[in-house]
This record gives C-alpha cells, sequence and structure tokens, in this order.
C-alpha cells in the first residue's frame, strides 16, 4: 500500500534564491511549506556564485537598474519596482549580513561569502516552520506532484505549487531544464539561449603569450547593446564581465566591435596618426602615441592584420571575427524558459491556476553584476504573494 501524498499549503520546488524567497514570504505569512530540492544540500548555484563575493545587488537609480533587463518584461518590473536593489539591501541586513557598495555600484556582503547569509535565511525558514526535503526530484505534475526520493516515489498534494526550478547552465549544480516536458502542457516555452557566456575563438599562435591577460578601458558593441568594461583573454577565447554585457546582441548575430580608446575623439585620433613618423614601426607607435597595452595591439593584429588599411576603425571600431558561444552549459545563466505571457501577473499560469513559476526558469535576461541574483529573488518574491492572495 503506497503512502497517502503529503498535504501542504504551499509546496516550493527548487531551493535555490527564487524558491527559498517564495517559501520565506508564505512561511512568514503562517502557512504551511514544503521546500523540494534535488540535490543534496540547498542553494549550490548561489554558493557558487559567493565564492566570487556574492554580488546580490547594483545600487542605482531604479531606471538605470531596469535598463539592464532590456527588453524588460511588465510583469518582472512590477517585481523589481517592489523588490530592487535598496529592497535586496535590507532584505540581506535582516538577515544579519553587513553589506558594502564598491566603487561600481555593485553590492556585496562584508564578508565576501554566501554561506553566512545562507545559513541565516535557512535558520529563519525553519523557525517560521517550513519544512526542506533534500535530493527529492520531481518527475511528475498533476493533480498532486511526484517525487523521486531516497525513500521511493512520493507524492505531494498542496493547495498551490512555486515552481523555482533554474533555467538550463550548470546542470551540475542543479540546473538542467529537465522541467521542460513537464511543464509544456501549461505554459508557453522560449527556448534556452546561453548568456553571460564565454566566446570560442581559434587564436593565431602570436596570441599564446598573451592568454590570461586582461583588456581594460574598452567599448564593446553588439547591435542594441553596448558596455564600457574588460574582458579576460583566454586560450579559447574571451571571458569577462564586458562580453557577458553584449550577450543579448552577439546571439542575435550581430558582430562584436571593440572600441580601444573610447575616451579619444575620431578628430584627436586623426591628428595622432598625421604625426606618425613615415619609418616608425606601427607597434611602437601605438605604444608611444597611444598608449596601447600589449593586449589591445594584439587583437588589433589578429583582427585587423599586421597593416590595416584604415587604423581609426581599427582602433575605433574592430570587429572580432569568427567567434562562437561556449556550451550552454557552462553560461552563467540562460535566456528563455517560461513565457510571461502565459503567466498573470503574479507568475501563475493562465492554463493551470495554482501553478507558479519564479527565478531563471522564466523568460528573461540580464548581465552578471548583481542583476540576476536580484531579480530571482524578486520574482521568487511576486510568486510567492500570489500563492498568498489565494490562501488568505
Amino acid at each position: 500500500m503506497s503512502e497517502a501524498p503529503v498535504q501542504v499549503d504551499v509546496l516550493v520546488v527548487g531551493a535555490g534564491p527564487a524558491g527559498l524567497m517564495a517559501a520565506d514570504v508564505v512561511s512568514k505569512a503562517g502557512h504551511s511549506v514544503l521546500i523540494a530540492e534535488a540535490k543534496p544540500s540547498p542553494a549550490r548555484k548561489f554558493l557558487m556564485a559567493g565564492k566570487s563575493g556574492l554580488n546580490l545587488t547594483k545600487n542605482e537609480p531604479l531606471e538605470a537598474f531596469f535598463r539592464a533587463y532590456a527588453p524588460l518584461p511588465p510583469t518582472l518590473r512590477t517585481a523589481l519596482e517592489s523588490f530592487g536593489p535598496q529592497e535586496a539591501i535590507a532584505w540581506a541586513e535582516a538577515l544579519g549580513q553587513e553589506m558594502f557598495t564598491g566603487s561600481t555600484g555593485r553590492v556585496f556582503p562584508r564578508v565576501m561569502k554566501a554561506s553566512p547569509l545562507l545559513r541565516a535565511w535557512l535558520a529563519r525558514l525553519e523557525a517560521q516552520g517550513a519544512e526542506l526535503r533534500r535530493n527529492w526530484r520531481m518527475d511528475a505534475l498533476g493533480g498532486t506532484v511526484r517525487f523521486a526520493t531516497p525513500e521511493g516515489p512520493r507524492e505531494v498534494a498542496a493547495k498551490r505549487v512555486i515552481l523555482a526550478l533554474g533555467g538550463a547552465s550548470w546542470a551540475r549544480l542543479g540546473s538542467n531544464g529537465a522541467w521542460v516536458e513537464i511543464v509544456s502542457p501549461y505554459v508557453d516555452l522560449a527556448p534556452f539561449a546561453p548568456s553571460n557566456v564565454g566566446l570560442l575563438i581559434d587564436w593565431s599562435a602570436h596570441m599564446t603569450r598573451h592568454f590570461g591577460h586582461p583588456v581594460k578601458g574598452v567599448t564593446l558593441r553588439a547591435g542594441d547593446y553596448e558596455s564600457r568594461g574588460e574582458f579576460v583573454i583566454s586560450a579559447t577565447g574571451l571571458e569577462g564581465g564586458g562580453i557577458y554585457s553584449v550577450t543579448r546582441g552577439l546571439r542575435t548575430g550581430a558582430p562584436l566591435v571593440l572600441d580601444l580608446l573610447p575616451d579619444w575623439s575620431e578628430d584627436k585620433l586623426k591628428q595622432t596618426l598625421i604625426q606618425r613618423k613615415s619609418k616608425e614601426n606601427l607597434t611602437k607607435f601605438f605604444k608611444r602615441a597611444l598608449r596601447l597595452t600589449p593586449e589591445k595591439i594584439a587583437l588589433v593584429m589578429e583582427f585587423a592584420g599586421p597593416k590595416p588599411d584604415d587604423l581609426i576603425t581599427a582602433l575605433k571600431a574592430l570587429e572580432i571575427k569568427s567567434i562562437k558561444f561556449r556550451p550552454m552549459d557552462e553560461a552563467i545563466s540562460t535566456a528563455g524558459g517560461v513565457t510571461f505571457e502565459s503567466l498573470t501577473d503574479h507568475l501563475e499560469a493562465i492554463a493551470k491556476p495554482g501553478l507558479f513559476f519564479a527565478g531563471e526558469m522564466l523568460d528573461w535576461d540580464a548581465p552578471t553584476g548583481g542583476y540576476l541574483l536580484t531579480a530571482c529573488l524578486a520574482t521568487g518574491r511576486l510568486a510567492g504573494l500570489g500563492a498568498l492572495r489565494y490562501l488568505s
């Protein structure tokens, strides 16, 4: 005889930031919550992000913050208006974490780790009565939700279900997109695509000595997207925040174009080029007159040739050719997933009332820099509030 389904007010599937925030909202209101996590421990991607300092959010005016998500879905805008940078900071501080804002506006815990914040959060959830089940993998979704567990199949009967299963990158941390077939009867799905991902380039031999070196003080453009940032030349291509910021443009097929002298006007550059001595070696001229780093010079030689026909274009609009994305599983995040058009303004499936979605399952995109984590928290909160509307 099989066990009777576990009865609970709200079932949250996925114990990442979005799922834990949804559970926090519901359990704080006094309702019973069960959190089911497929991995042996919760929030693995969150902890991985914390290894480099846990960039929680970006402390900047809301309209500037919103531009990072362009095109910004209206429902996501609503979520971020209620839980934006200031609310994210206050939330972390309420969990006992002292936060600070760096020179670029990025916000970090003073301890530069994710684990103390997560421990405090899990303790609060436990105190509020939320129950966490580990190694519970969802394998069916219907009148009840069925899980494969170490103790065998289990079913949960919940008044409301919130799914926060992540996107389709970093499968070893739990986000593998395997939920697509389970939810496809109830929502529309946009194809997954890599975001915040490195580029693959087949380098010439002369680039070898520049592997691992950063390129700073550059403006990057790809279609409608532009970033003043930096990146690293790796053995396989290009990596780093500057590249990640223009991923959305690259996905449309737009070329990657670099301005290696963003603080120089074309007129100033023309005047400097005119003064070049006829017998002066181009590399020496770049170093002497333009103060170009060896890495920038190498990129010019790689993509414009040792004797560019148009030096202004080579320096102000250098096109990086023959690039490919690294595999999607290596991307920091993914675009695609559940479309907002198939959900209500509280992230509830129009075709299946009582089923909510949050976090990277949703079809939105943003660069690194605190935007990803804030949106996961904000959509988890919105889904939790949507579930509360019914329960109360």
